[in-house]
């Protein structure tokens, strides 16, 4: 829908300011030409950028971040709060196969695992509403930073962001950063670590050009990055290398999902013994997607389990997740009241989304919104006592955006929000204009937003032709 003139949003202050902004210029140049040059930015994302940024007040992301954290504290405790402190036990409750969860616990034990994770979230008008977590090194999202800079060679967005002292994190840099902390017992002292990024041979057939560029792009953090799939791994002498080059860090690309498969689990096998050797870093460790799994959502929204937290942690839990609920016979309704799984499922089929628990992307998901009440019925009804959860639909509040024609657009946006490690020494300030690059005193990493014109989408993504845009924030010091 295109309109002249649209009411002030409720929660962007500087969205509404910067679209005042616009009006005041004369036509000229196209805010997304710089992104639209872009090699790398034209590969993630083909043509598909918003002719504007998203805005986060300071306020705003403070918050959230903190939130995201506390939510990721809260993942990793549910081994020790539900499972006696059993990895296994949680591996399968979530829907993990024997040789999935064997492979995890194994890695389990080897080094240390760090925040790094991804959270999609909608805004609902009143706050952030996290759909999922990921949880993993396998992000995407290392060419953020990029698209900020692009924009930033759009004058009134430039002249804008300087004026109110707006910035934005390097997403990559996040990674990196966290990657130097989980891996620093293998770092090399003398050189730059070699690092690289590996996926399966499957996944790699489609992705290995953009895994190229990320590889690439490493180089600006002072590593040297090689991508590869994970057959092109040898290990003489018990040391992965590439091409006859020793590697000092895996940057797994590859999920929990993929090692299904005992082919793949043996190529594998001589990387977790390097890693449990001491021999390379594996970054992150394959039990990272325990935490970020669906299933684990809803163990903390499950109303079983709140005796587990204490207020503040609830007060948490209640304000960032919807009701989301293993698909299994019984349940409990979002006021506690016991009721029947399939039953409930269909008085509030408008209200409620199907989610596999071990898929990404969207794969698998229903939205009862979308689908005739019979078919509705029969997807609910096959995933009773399997791999499945139950969301309550988020209803993201609409957020007008220039248009490429003067006007404005009413667009309805899934924030990705990165959180990295945290700077222990917390001196990380960084106030000003452009990117806070070496600014994670917070752990915050960045984040886009992908946007659609249909507020009934089931699924804002890119595989569901949405546009991609960039995250400034600050303002409101």
């Amino acid at each position: 829908m295109t309109t002249t003139s649209l009411p002030q949003p409720p929660r962007s202050r500087l969205g509404h300011t910067y679209r005042e902004q616009l009006a005041r210029y004369a036509p000229g140049g196209h805010p997304t030409a710089a992104a639209r040059e872009s090699a790398a930015l034209t590969l993630a994302y083909q043509d598909r950028f918003l002719s504007g940024p998203a805005f986060l007040s300071e306020a705003e992301r403070s918050t959230v971040v903190d939130d995201l954290h506390t939510a990721y504290g809260l993942l990793r405790s549910l081994p020790e709060r539900v499972f006696g402190g059993s990895i296994t036990a949680l591996a399968a409750a979530v829907g993990l196969d024997p040789l999935q969860s064997a492979l995890i616990t194994r890695s389990a034990r080897t080094g240390a695992l760090l925040p790094l994770g991804r959270a999609d979230l909608y805004h609902d008008g009143t706050g952030f509403r996290l759909l999922e977590f990921n949880i993993t090194s396998a992000l995407g999202g290392f060419e953020n930073a990029d698209i900020n800079r692009a924009m930033l060679a759009y004058p009134p967005l430039e002249e804008f962001v300087r004026r109110h002292g707006l910035r934005y994190r390097d997403t990559l840099g996040c990674m990196v950063r966290t990657m130097y902390a989980e891996c620093a017992s293998v770092l090399p002292t003398d050189r730059p670590p070699v690092v690289a990024v590996v996926d399966t041979a499957e996944n790699f057939a489609v992705v290995g050009p953009r895994l190229r560029v990320f590889a690439a792009k490493l180089a600006d953090h002072g590593v040297e990055g090689i991508a590869c799939d994970l057959g092109e791994l040898r290990y003489p002498g018990g040391r992965p290398t590439v091409s006859g080059r020793a590697v000092d860090i895996v940057f797994r690309y590859f999920l929990a999902e993929d090692l299904t498969d005992p082919a793949t689990a043996a190529l594998l096998e001589p990387l977790l013994v390097a890693a449990e050797r001491g021999r390379v870093g594996l970054f992150s460790r394959l039990d990272a997607e325990l935490y970020g799994n669906k299933g684990t959502l809803a163990m903390l929204s499950d109303e079983r389990h709140r005796d587990l937290f204490d207020a503040a942690e609830l007060a948490c839990i209640d304000r960032l997740l919807p009701w989301t609920r293993y698909v299994r016979p019984r349940t409990t309704d979002p006021g506690g009241a016991p009721v029947g799984t399939l039953s409930y499922a269909l008085a509030h089929r408008q209200e409620l989304i199907l989610k596999p628990t071990l898929l990404h992307g969207g794969n698998g998901i229903t939205a009862g919104w979308e689908v005739d009440p019979a078919e509705w019925e029969r997807k609910v009804a096959s995933a009773v006592d399997g791999p499945f959860v139950l969301q309550h639909r988020v209803r993201p509040a609409a957020e007008p955006f220039p248009d490429h024609a003067g006007g404005e657009r009413e667009l309805f946006l899934n924030w990705g929000l990165y959180v990295g490690v945290r700077d222990a020494d917390g001196d990380g300030d960084g106030y000003g204009y452009g990117a806070d690059e070496y600014d994670y005193g917070d752990g915050y990493g960045g984040g886009f937003v992908r946007a659609s014109p249909d507020a009934a989408a089931g699924v804002v993504g890119m595989g569901t032709g949405a546009s991609v845009g960039c995250v400034f924030h600050g303002g409101d010091r």
